[in-house]
């Protein structure tokens, strides 16, 4: 059973604080977190986990991740542009985007990220973009087809369809990319590809090494180029319900040591690099969406209401993504009561859980709704204008503070031109 990093009473004192809804992080369980993952692959002179900026763009989570070592991942001109200010640059940013504006490249080239570009005609793009083609630039790779590791032993199969990703370049592609980088006068060169998402399975991360180090040699070979590093990214999931595997890191980071050994060390590539761009498995369990009961209904089914909506945590509505709920003071009730929990916009998709089990819930009660820290103020919109909720930090002496301040009708219009 998943249990929430905060007591009802320490809710409730938060919530008097904060109005309801927000989104809570936990600073302690997100330090502790980063610090197992730089262990899992210290082996690795050169690693670096660089933070997907897209799952919790907040100044307040990049600092503290900054403190623990990592860099950041942007895929776009603001996510380079908050990187920038709390003081990340050079090869502490990884810019991986697609599609990619002039602009964007522009500033990632002046920050000094290094550019990992996403299809082989951005050689050119990227060139004329900037001027020249940095001395330090990557390349995304897309294998194609369909990838899977079949079922693991927890009985989760772990597959996805590269071949249906706008993602990345064909093989052919990439080498002849690199051919093109090179006689352009890049100098170090690096690989980055991402196959599947939220796997469950320790055997991951190793699979994708095995296929990218395979690459690297190959590429290396094949085209003189010299590789220093190899982006694994993303695609280490959580377990979203609570009967799911909890991915172990130490294992996986052994795992891809052995691969790393097999592979690179006997073709004398020992010095690359690996980096990593989790966000998902940085920052969701360390992050509540708190809210509170506001209605019920009794019609066909039995509704409770929240002060919450899709537009705070858009996951349940767009992909029906399983979140976990905790009616803060009744953990250990029995689960005896079957409800829909909703949220008011004008949307019948706007529901956080469906025929879901749980104690009575009365209203007034405080409900938590876990692994929210990441992509979910991240997805947020103003449908129905809905306004963005708070977030606040629960830091490790339990004291808090607030991150981001609740969205304002002022906020909602201020874009707006009004023809008085």
């Amino acid at each position: 059973m998943k249990k929430p990093f905060v007591t009802v009473q320490q809710l409730e004192d938060i919530a008097a604080r904060y109005p309801t809804p927000f989104h809570l992080y936990d600073e302690q369980g997100i330090r502790e977190n980063a610090r197992r993952l730089k262990a899992a692959f210290s082996w690795n002179p050169g690693y670096r986990e660089y933070f997907a900026v897209q799952a919790t763009p907040t100044p307040a989570i990049l600092k503290i991740l900054q403190e623990e070592g990592c860099g950041c991942d942007c895929s776009s001109l603001t996510e380079l542009m908050m990187a920038g200010h709390i003081g990340c640059a050079g090869e502490h940013i990884m810019f991986s985007s697609n599609e990619t504006p002039a602009e964007d490249y522009r500033l990632a080239a002046k920050l000094g990220a290094t550019i990992n570009l996403d299809d082989i005609t951005h050689v050119d793009f990227l060139e004329k973009a900037i001027g020249y083609i940095p001395k330090r630039i990557g390349c995304r790779f897309n294998p194609g087809g369909t990838f899977s590791l079949g079922e693991s032993r927890e009985g989760f199969q772990v597959m996805d369809n590269p071949g249906d990703a706008k993602y990345g370049m064909t093989r052919a592609q990439i080498t002849e990319a690199f051919r093109m980088l090179k006689a352009k006068g890049a100098e170090e060169f690096g690989i980055h590809a991402f196959l599947a998402s939220n796997t469950l399975s320790n055997a991951y991360y190793p699979a994708l090494a095995c296929i990218l180090f395979q690459l690297a040699v190959e590429l290396q070979q094949e085209t003189g180029c010299h590789i220093t590093y190899i982006n694994l990214s993303g695609g280490v999931g959580i377990p979203y319900r609570p009967e799911e595997p909890e991915n172990d890191i130490a294992v996986i980071g052994e795992g891809v040591r052995k691969v790393y050994e097999e592979i690179l060390v006997p073709a004398g590539m020992g010095d690359v690099a690996l980096y990593t761009e989790l966000g998902r498995f940085m920052l969701a369990p360390y992050g509540h969406l708190v809210t509170r009961t506001i209605h019920e209904k009794h019609i066909y089914k039995e509704y409770i209401g929240t002060d919450a909506c899709a537009c705070d945590l858009m996951r349940p509505a767009m992909y029906g993504s399983y979140h976990h709920i905790t009616v803060m003071g009744k953990e250990d009730a029995p689960c005896d009561h079957k409800y829909d929990i909703v949220g008011g916009l004008c949307e019948n998709n706007d529901k956080f859980a469906v025929d879901r089990m749980l104690p009575r819930i009365d209203i007034g009660d405080l409900l938590v709704i876990h692994d929210a820290g990441a992509h979910g103020l991240a997805m947020g919109y103003n449908y129905n204008g809905k306004l963005r909720c708070a977030e606040v930090l629960l830091q490790p002496d339990g004291s808090t503070r607030l991150i981001r301040r609740a969205e304002t009708p002022e906020d909602y219009f201020a874009t707006m031109i009004w023809d008085d």
